[in-house]
């Protein structure tokens, strides 16, 4: 990677939690692209890049003799890698966890269903490899958020559906949150293998409907306990 790609990178993530966490007002002016020049101490032309990427990513706007802008969250990429990743960084809170919990339930209990309907032996035996790494978590022998968004994604793959494919780095996102606050704030372990075992056997049964129904309802019921303390 060159110099001037990494210092584009560099201020794009660092003016990306800064608007993230409010040190940029909406609807303010930001600092002129000479002036974060000389504030970051970086080249015009990686400040250049770097306001195209945050105004790609829906942060902020940046016109000729209107300036740089911070836009409404309306208009953020909540789906974007990075703006989900910025969003993490500025401790999100349980209404947060409430919203990526209403997407999942959106999502999940249709992949599931579809993975079911679909899934191939080879994806049988990927989502297989994923139950086995979150028993292997449970005993201390693996990360656990790596192996819970390794299950969920496999899951989503063997849907056969390709935009619930793409919710691959939402789903990552969502389950950082989820852990995070689940075990720390709202006392509830994610390490349960029973429950994902029996996600895997309706799966590999071809069994939708109770694959859809057992995922409906452990979401249902964590998205009753978030609301029960907010």
């Amino acid at each position: 990677m060159s110099q001037n790609r990494n210092l584009t990178q560099q201020l794009t993530h660092t003016l990306g939690v800064s608007i993230v966490n409010g040190k940029y007002p909406v609807g303010e002016g930001m600092p002129s692209e000479a002036i974060l020049c000389e504030q970051f101490e970086v080249s015009r032309s990686s400040t250049r890049e770097a306001v195209k990427m945050l105004s790609a990513k829906g942060l902020i706007s940046s016109r000729p003799k209107k300036g740089i802008r911070v836009l409404p969250e309306t208009e953020w990429n909540l789906f974007d890698s990075d703006v989900l990743s910025w969003i993490l960084q500025s401790k999100p809170s349980l209404s947060l966890l409430r919203e990526f919990t209403q997407v999942r339930a959106a999502i999940e209990p249709n992949a599931v269903k579809l993975a079911a309907r679909n899934a191939t032996p080879k994806q049988l035996k990927q989502i297989e490899e994923a139950l086995f790494r979150i028993a292997e978590a449970e005993e201390g022998l693996d990360d656990q958020l790596d192996a819970h968004i390794c299950f969920l994604n496999a899951i989503l793959q063997a849907s056969g559906n390709r935009f619930f494919i793409q919710f691959t780095q939402f789903v990552k996102a969502a389950l950082k949150v989820s852990i995070r606050y689940n075990n720390q704030t709202l006392g509830v372990k994610n390490t349960d293998v029973s429950f994902h075992a029996d996600v895997f056997d309706a799966i590999k049964s071809g069994d939708e409907k109770r694959a859809y129904q057992l995922v409906e309802d452990i979401l249902a019921d964590a998205l009753a306990l978030i609301e029960s303390r907010i």
